[in-house]
């Protein structure tokens, strides 16, 4: 699970426990400036007007109900309305290292496409005509989305 998805699932949690609706989905981003933490949430405000409170308050509850450990998260501080930074912790980062230095070169492949078989007619040059640039193009583009498909 990553950082985003443990700070995800810890914030459905919280904002339940506030009376949130059930289908509740925080989105998280990166913040543009980095001492704004290292990901970033409006759901406060996207909650205020369903528990008919103060985004900044509804904020500061979620901070105070979330589990700083289950979501490997060192500092949560609140800005401006109501938006959440969330400062991941180093062991956080330390084990997603190691997660990536264990998985080796398979890293961030899946397995969504296993057992199917694709077809990826990339070179398509005209046997009576001349070979030019764009065929040599469409050959490396082809090769790269095929290289693509097997590792996922």
């Amino acid at each position: 699970m990553t950082a985003a998805d443990q700070i995800r699932a810890e914030l459905i949690r919280a904002a339940r426990g506030l009376g949130a609706p059930e289908d509740v989905d925080p989105f998280l981003e990166r913040p543009r400036d980095p001492s704004h933490g290292d990901w970033a949430t409006n759901l406060a405000m996207i909650l205020a007007k369903p528990l008919k409170s103060r985004p900044r308050e509804i904020a500061e509850q979620l901070r105070e109900k979330m589990k700083l450990e289950s979501a490997g998260v060192s500092k949560i501080d609140i800005a401006g309305p109501g938006f959440m930074n969330f400062w991941i912790n180093a062991g956080q980062i330390a084990s997603g290292l190691r997660d990536i230095i264990a998985a080796n070169e398979n890293y961030g492949g899946s397995k969504i496409g296993a057992g199917r078989v694709v077809n990826v007619e990339f070179v398509s040059a005209n046997p009576t005509g001349p070979l030019h640039v764009g065929h040599g193009r469409q050959a490396a583009l082809g090769d790269a989305i095929s290289t693509l498909l097997e590792f996922t």
